[in-house]
Protein backbone atom coordinates (compact mmCIF):
# COMPACT_ATOMS: atom_id res chain seq x y z
CA UNK A 1 0.00 0.00 0.00
CA UNK A 2 1.11 3.56 -0.35
CA UNK A 3 0.48 6.83 -1.33
CA UNK A 4 -1.23 8.19 -4.12
CA UNK A 5 -0.30 11.78 -4.67
CA UNK A 6 1.29 14.11 -7.56
CA UNK A 7 5.36 14.51 -6.12
CA UNK A 8 6.41 11.58 -8.49
CA UNK A 9 9.76 12.62 -8.29
CA UNK A 10 12.21 13.06 -5.34
CA UNK A 11 15.80 15.19 -5.55
CA UNK A 12 19.18 13.48 -4.03
CA UNK A 13 22.59 15.21 -3.14
CA UNK A 14 25.30 13.82 -5.26
CA UNK A 15 28.66 14.30 -4.37
CA UNK A 16 30.40 13.33 -7.51
CA UNK A 17 34.00 13.43 -6.12
CA UNK A 18 35.06 14.47 -2.93
CA UNK A 19 34.13 18.42 -2.33
CA UNK A 20 32.19 18.27 -5.01
CA UNK A 21 27.99 18.17 -5.45
CA UNK A 22 25.52 17.81 -7.85
CA UNK A 23 21.57 17.33 -7.75
CA UNK A 24 19.44 14.78 -9.87
CA UNK A 25 15.97 13.83 -9.49
CA UNK A 26 14.12 10.73 -9.78
CA UNK A 27 11.19 8.59 -10.48
CA UNK A 28 9.75 7.90 -6.88
CA UNK A 29 10.57 3.67 -6.78
CA UNK A 30 7.56 1.08 -6.58
CA UNK A 31 8.32 -0.11 -3.26
CA UNK A 32 8.80 -3.93 -2.92
CA UNK A 33 7.13 -6.04 -0.20
CA UNK A 34 8.99 -5.91 3.21
CA UNK A 35 10.24 -2.10 2.25
CA UNK A 36 9.45 1.26 3.34
CA UNK A 37 9.38 4.93 1.71
CA UNK A 38 10.20 7.76 3.66
CA UNK A 39 9.80 11.15 2.94
CA UNK A 40 12.89 12.66 4.88
CA UNK A 41 11.99 15.71 7.21
CA UNK A 42 15.86 16.10 8.37
CA UNK A 43 18.92 14.77 7.88
CA UNK A 44 22.32 15.40 10.16
CA UNK A 45 26.03 15.89 9.15
CA UNK A 46 27.72 12.94 10.67
CA UNK A 47 31.75 12.81 11.20
CA UNK A 48 31.10 9.67 8.57
CA UNK A 49 29.87 12.10 6.35
CA UNK A 50 32.67 14.80 7.14
CA UNK A 51 35.31 11.84 6.55
CA UNK A 52 33.84 10.94 3.19
CA UNK A 53 33.19 14.68 2.17
CA UNK A 54 37.21 14.88 2.64
CA UNK A 55 38.33 12.15 0.36
CA UNK A 56 39.22 9.72 3.69
CA UNK A 57 36.72 7.02 3.20
CA UNK A 58 38.32 3.98 2.23
CA UNK A 59 35.66 2.81 -0.51
CA UNK A 60 33.22 5.54 -0.77
CA UNK A 61 34.51 8.24 -2.86
CA UNK A 62 31.12 9.29 -4.51
CA UNK A 63 27.49 8.47 -4.47
CA UNK A 64 24.54 10.08 -2.26
CA UNK A 65 25.89 10.64 1.27
CA UNK A 66 23.69 10.82 4.02
CA UNK A 67 22.43 8.18 6.92
CA UNK A 68 21.07 10.46 10.11
CA UNK A 69 17.96 11.14 9.86
CA UNK A 70 14.24 11.31 10.89
CA UNK A 71 11.76 10.92 7.71
CA UNK A 72 7.99 10.13 7.88
CA UNK A 73 6.46 6.99 6.21
CA UNK A 74 5.30 8.09 2.67
CA UNK A 75 4.95 4.08 1.33
CA UNK A 76 4.58 1.03 2.34
CA UNK A 77 5.88 -2.38 1.27
CA UNK A 78 3.26 -5.46 1.00
CA UNK A 79 3.72 -6.97 4.37
CA UNK A 80 4.39 -3.82 6.31
CA UNK A 81 2.12 -3.41 9.30
CA UNK A 82 4.71 -2.87 12.39
CA UNK A 83 8.19 -1.69 13.07
CA UNK A 84 10.42 -3.57 14.29
CA UNK A 85 9.47 -3.30 17.89
CA UNK A 86 5.72 -4.44 17.05
CA UNK A 87 4.09 -1.05 17.10
CA UNK A 88 1.62 -0.25 14.40
CA UNK A 89 3.20 1.87 11.43
CA UNK A 90 1.10 3.80 8.97
CA UNK A 91 1.28 6.91 6.24
CA UNK A 92 2.76 9.69 7.66
CA UNK A 93 3.70 8.08 10.90
CA UNK A 94 7.88 9.43 11.81
CA UNK A 95 10.11 6.87 11.34
CA UNK A 96 14.22 6.30 12.16
CA UNK A 97 15.75 3.86 10.60
CA UNK A 98 19.39 1.95 11.01
CA UNK A 99 21.27 2.91 8.33
CA UNK A 100 22.65 -0.50 7.11
CA UNK A 101 21.18 -3.96 6.33
CA UNK A 102 21.33 -6.51 8.32
CA UNK A 103 21.36 -9.61 5.70
CA UNK A 104 20.82 -12.70 8.68
CA UNK A 105 22.65 -15.17 6.39
CA UNK A 106 26.43 -13.87 6.63
CA UNK A 107 29.32 -15.54 9.27
CA UNK A 108 28.45 -12.35 11.23
CA UNK A 109 25.36 -12.26 11.46
CA UNK A 110 24.88 -15.78 12.47
CA UNK A 111 27.03 -14.57 15.38
CA UNK A 112 24.89 -12.79 16.28
CA UNK A 113 26.95 -9.77 14.67
CA UNK A 114 24.37 -7.65 13.21
CA UNK A 115 26.40 -4.66 13.35
CA UNK A 116 28.79 -6.61 11.30
CA UNK A 117 27.10 -7.42 8.58
CA UNK A 118 28.96 -8.19 5.74
CA UNK A 119 26.24 -6.45 3.13
CA UNK A 120 26.24 -3.59 5.99
CA UNK A 121 26.38 -0.68 3.18
CA UNK A 122 25.54 -2.92 -0.51
CA UNK A 123 22.26 -0.46 -1.17
CA UNK A 124 24.26 2.40 0.99
CA UNK A 125 27.31 2.35 -1.82
CA UNK A 126 25.05 2.08 -5.12
CA UNK A 127 25.72 4.93 -7.24
CA UNK A 128 21.81 7.11 -7.08
CA UNK A 129 21.36 5.91 -10.64
CA UNK A 130 20.67 2.52 -9.72
CA UNK A 131 17.06 1.63 -8.13
CA UNK A 132 15.72 2.77 -6.03
CA UNK A 133 17.86 5.71 -6.10
CA UNK A 134 17.32 6.82 -3.01
CA UNK A 135 20.38 5.27 -1.10
CA UNK A 136 21.39 8.05 1.11
CA UNK A 137 19.17 10.50 3.54
CA UNK A 138 20.48 13.94 1.57
CA UNK A 139 17.49 13.63 -0.25
CA UNK A 140 13.91 13.93 -0.56
CA UNK A 141 13.29 10.42 -0.03
CA UNK A 142 14.72 7.46 1.19
CA UNK A 143 13.79 3.74 0.63
CA UNK A 144 14.29 1.73 3.47
CA UNK A 145 14.69 -2.42 2.48
CA UNK A 146 13.56 -4.98 3.33
CA UNK A 147 16.03 -6.74 6.58
CA UNK A 148 16.60 -2.65 7.11
CA UNK A 149 15.37 -2.12 11.58
CA UNK A 150 13.44 0.99 11.55
CA UNK A 151 11.40 2.35 14.80
CA UNK A 152 8.48 4.81 15.20
CA UNK A 153 9.57 7.80 16.81
CA UNK A 154 7.57 8.56 20.00
CA UNK A 155 5.43 11.32 19.88
CA UNK A 156 7.23 13.33 22.52
CA UNK A 157 10.31 12.98 21.25
CA UNK A 158 11.24 16.21 17.97
CA UNK A 159 12.31 15.87 15.10
CA UNK A 160 15.81 17.62 16.35
CA UNK A 161 16.09 14.95 19.21
CA UNK A 162 15.58 12.08 16.92
CA UNK A 163 16.98 13.00 14.17
CA UNK A 164 20.98 11.87 15.97
CA UNK A 165 19.22 8.54 17.72
CA UNK A 166 20.26 6.42 14.59
CA UNK A 167 23.66 6.70 14.52
CA UNK A 168 24.99 9.37 17.36
CA UNK A 169 22.98 7.80 20.32
CA UNK A 170 22.66 4.02 18.98
CA UNK A 171 26.74 3.69 18.74
CA UNK A 172 27.61 5.22 21.83
CA UNK A 173 25.26 3.53 24.10
CA UNK A 174 26.47 -0.04 22.28
CA UNK A 175 29.90 1.05 22.97
CA UNK A 176 29.07 1.86 26.64
CA UNK A 177 26.83 -1.24 27.16
CA UNK A 178 30.16 -3.43 25.92
CA UNK A 179 32.21 -1.50 28.91
CA UNK A 180 30.38 -2.15 31.33
CA UNK A 181 30.18 1.47 32.61
CA UNK A 182 28.03 1.78 36.06
CA UNK A 183 27.56 3.69 38.92
CA UNK A 184 30.18 5.21 40.64
CA UNK A 185 32.85 4.63 37.94
CA UNK A 186 34.44 7.28 35.85
CA UNK A 187 34.74 7.59 32.57
CA UNK A 188 36.86 10.42 30.53
CA UNK A 189 35.40 11.36 26.98
CA UNK A 190 38.00 12.55 24.36
CA UNK A 191 36.05 14.47 21.89
CA UNK A 192 33.18 16.69 22.48
CA UNK A 193 31.12 16.45 18.99
CA UNK A 194 27.74 14.90 18.51
CA UNK A 195 29.04 11.67 19.95
CA UNK A 196 30.66 13.15 23.00
CA UNK A 197 27.80 14.92 23.92
CA UNK A 198 25.11 12.00 23.71
CA UNK A 199 27.92 9.76 25.47
CA UNK A 200 28.04 12.06 28.40
CA UNK A 201 24.47 11.99 28.86
CA UNK A 202 24.09 7.91 28.92
CA UNK A 203 27.08 7.72 31.34
CA UNK A 204 25.32 10.17 33.50
CA UNK A 205 22.54 8.42 33.51
CA UNK A 206 24.93 5.41 34.29
CA UNK A 207 25.84 7.01 37.50
CA UNK A 208 29.31 7.44 35.96
CA UNK A 209 31.95 10.56 36.80
CA UNK A 210 32.12 12.52 33.57
CA UNK A 211 35.28 13.86 31.97
CA UNK A 212 35.18 15.37 29.11
CA UNK A 213 38.14 16.71 26.93
CA UNK A 214 38.42 18.70 23.68
CA UNK A 215 40.00 21.83 22.34
CA UNK A 216 36.77 23.94 21.80
CA UNK A 217 36.05 25.64 24.73
CA UNK A 218 32.46 26.39 23.21
CA UNK A 219 32.05 22.31 22.78
CA UNK A 220 33.08 22.22 26.66
CA UNK A 221 30.52 24.27 27.95
CA UNK A 222 27.84 22.59 26.05
CA UNK A 223 29.18 18.85 27.40
CA UNK A 224 28.33 20.59 30.59
CA UNK A 225 24.74 21.06 29.39
CA UNK A 226 24.95 17.09 28.83
CA UNK A 227 25.96 15.73 31.92
CA UNK A 228 29.54 16.21 32.07
CA UNK A 229 31.05 16.86 35.59
CA UNK A 230 34.33 18.00 34.73
CA UNK A 231 35.78 19.75 31.32
CA UNK A 232 39.90 19.59 29.70
CA UNK A 233 40.57 22.04 27.47
CA UNK A 234 43.29 20.61 25.50
CA UNK A 235 44.85 23.86 24.68
CA UNK A 236 45.10 24.52 28.57
CA UNK A 237 48.11 21.68 28.66
CA UNK A 238 51.35 21.28 26.66
CA UNK A 239 51.88 17.62 27.15
CA UNK A 240 49.97 13.75 27.37
CA UNK A 241 51.93 14.17 30.71
CA UNK A 242 50.15 17.50 31.99
CA UNK A 243 46.63 15.89 30.58
CA UNK A 244 47.28 12.90 32.09
CA UNK A 245 47.93 14.51 35.44
CA UNK A 246 44.41 16.26 35.19
CA UNK A 247 42.73 13.12 35.20
CA UNK A 248 44.42 11.78 37.80
CA UNK A 249 43.74 14.89 40.25
CA UNK A 250 40.14 13.74 38.85
CA UNK A 251 39.91 9.88 39.91
CA UNK A 252 41.94 9.67 43.19
CA UNK A 253 45.16 9.22 41.73
CA UNK A 254 44.33 6.07 39.44
CA UNK A 255 43.12 7.28 36.25
CA UNK A 256 39.13 6.71 34.83
CA UNK A 257 37.62 3.19 34.84
CA UNK A 258 36.86 3.65 31.08
CA UNK A 259 37.78 5.92 28.06
CA UNK A 260 36.02 6.75 24.85
CA UNK A 261 37.83 7.85 21.82
CA UNK A 262 35.27 9.84 19.64
CA UNK A 263 37.35 12.15 18.49
CA UNK A 264 38.21 10.94 15.08
CA UNK A 265 42.41 11.66 15.86
CA UNK A 266 44.68 8.85 15.75
CA UNK A 267 46.74 10.94 18.60
CA UNK A 268 43.90 10.59 20.75
CA UNK A 269 43.42 6.89 20.92
CA UNK A 270 47.23 6.79 21.49
CA UNK A 271 47.13 9.04 24.33
CA UNK A 272 43.84 7.57 25.62
CA UNK A 273 45.43 4.44 27.33
CA UNK A 274 47.70 7.21 29.82
CA UNK A 275 44.04 8.32 31.06
CA UNK A 276 42.89 5.07 32.29
CA UNK A 277 43.81 2.95 35.35
CA UNK A 278 45.27 -0.59 35.71
CA UNK A 279 42.79 -2.85 34.61
CA UNK A 280 40.27 -0.38 32.71
CA UNK A 281 38.23 -0.37 29.16
CA UNK A 282 39.17 2.03 26.12
CA UNK A 283 36.22 2.00 23.53
CA UNK A 284 37.37 3.54 20.10
CA UNK A 285 35.00 4.42 18.12
CA UNK A 286 35.66 8.22 16.02
CA UNK A 287 38.97 6.28 14.39
CA UNK A 288 37.05 5.29 11.16
CA UNK A 289 39.76 5.71 8.70
CA UNK A 290 42.57 2.49 8.00
CA UNK A 291 45.79 3.73 6.97
CA UNK A 292 46.24 6.80 8.78
CA UNK A 293 49.03 5.52 11.71
CA UNK A 294 50.51 6.74 14.76
CA UNK A 295 52.89 6.11 17.50
CA UNK A 296 51.76 3.55 20.09
CA UNK A 297 53.13 2.57 23.17
CA UNK A 298 51.59 -1.94 23.30
CA UNK A 299 53.99 -1.93 26.03
CA UNK A 300 52.22 0.66 28.83
CA UNK A 301 49.18 -0.91 27.15
CA UNK A 302 49.99 -4.55 28.33
CA UNK A 303 52.01 -3.55 32.10
CA UNK A 304 47.97 -2.30 32.51
CA UNK A 305 46.23 -4.99 31.10
CA UNK A 306 43.90 -2.03 29.45
CA UNK A 307 41.01 -3.62 27.62
CA UNK A 308 40.69 -2.34 23.81
CA UNK A 309 37.40 -2.41 22.84
CA UNK A 310 36.50 -1.33 19.16
CA UNK A 311 32.82 -0.41 17.99
CA UNK A 312 30.93 0.32 14.47
CA UNK A 313 27.92 0.97 14.14
CA UNK A 314 25.57 -0.47 16.91
CA UNK A 315 23.41 -3.87 16.95
CA UNK A 316 20.42 -2.55 15.37
CA UNK A 317 17.94 -2.77 18.39
CA UNK A 318 19.67 -0.61 20.58
CA UNK A 319 18.03 2.02 17.79
CA UNK A 320 14.70 1.03 20.04
CA UNK A 321 16.66 1.85 23.17
CA UNK A 322 18.22 5.30 22.20
CA UNK A 323 14.56 6.42 21.06
CA UNK A 324 13.34 5.29 24.88
CA UNK A 325 16.24 6.97 26.01
CA UNK A 326 15.88 10.07 24.63
CA UNK A 327 11.65 9.63 25.66
CA UNK A 328 13.29 9.53 29.08
CA UNK A 329 15.33 12.57 29.36
CA UNK A 330 13.82 14.60 27.28
CA UNK A 331 13.48 16.66 30.19
CA UNK A 332 16.63 16.24 31.65
CA UNK A 333 19.44 16.88 29.20
CA UNK A 334 19.13 19.38 25.71
CA UNK A 335 18.69 17.15 22.98
CA UNK A 336 16.57 19.22 20.98
CA UNK A 337 20.05 22.28 20.98
CA UNK A 338 21.87 19.47 20.06
CA UNK A 339 22.07 20.64 16.57
CA UNK A 340 23.32 24.32 16.59
CA UNK A 341 23.17 25.12 12.71
CA UNK A 342 20.14 24.41 10.01
CA UNK A 343 20.54 24.25 6.63
CA UNK A 344 18.11 23.72 3.49
CA UNK A 345 18.54 20.56 0.81
CA UNK A 346 19.84 23.11 -1.44
CA UNK A 347 22.97 23.90 1.30
CA UNK A 348 24.91 20.89 2.16
CA UNK A 349 27.77 21.69 0.31
CA UNK A 350 28.16 24.70 2.44
CA UNK A 351 27.00 23.09 5.81
CA UNK A 352 29.37 20.04 5.26
CA UNK A 353 32.37 22.67 4.11
CA UNK A 354 31.41 24.45 7.84
CA UNK A 355 31.12 20.99 9.83
CA UNK A 356 34.37 20.64 8.21
CA UNK A 357 35.87 23.63 9.63
CA UNK A 358 34.45 23.04 12.70
CA UNK A 359 32.44 26.77 12.38
CA UNK A 360 29.11 24.29 13.67
CA UNK A 361 29.14 21.51 15.82
CA UNK A 362 26.22 19.63 14.72
CA UNK A 363 24.76 20.58 11.51
CA UNK A 364 21.43 19.23 9.92
CA UNK A 365 19.48 19.63 6.71
CA UNK A 366 15.97 20.20 7.28
CA UNK A 367 14.02 18.96 4.22
CA UNK A 368 10.18 19.59 5.62
CA UNK A 369 8.86 18.92 9.37
CA UNK A 370 8.83 20.71 12.31
CA UNK A 371 12.31 22.79 12.64
CA UNK A 372 12.81 21.78 16.77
Amino acid sequence: MGQESEEQYGRVAVMEEPEKLSYKEYKLPKVEKGAVLLKVRRSNICGSELHIWKGLHPTKKRGVLGHEMVGEVYALGEGVETDYAGSPVKIGDRIVSAYYITCLKCAACREGHFHLCEHAYDFWNMQPEAMPHFHGTFASHYYIHPNQYFYKVPDDVSDAAAASANCALSQVYFGLDKSGISFNQSIVIQGAGGLGLNAAAVAKERGATVIVIDGVESRLQQAKKFGADYTININDYETVEDRTNAILDLTNGIGADVALEVAGVPAAFAEGIHFIRPGGKYVTIGNITPGKLVEFDPGLLTRKSIQIIPVVRYNPWYLSKALLFLSQTKDIYPFDKLLDAAFTLEDIKTALDKSAAREVTRGTIIMGGDSG
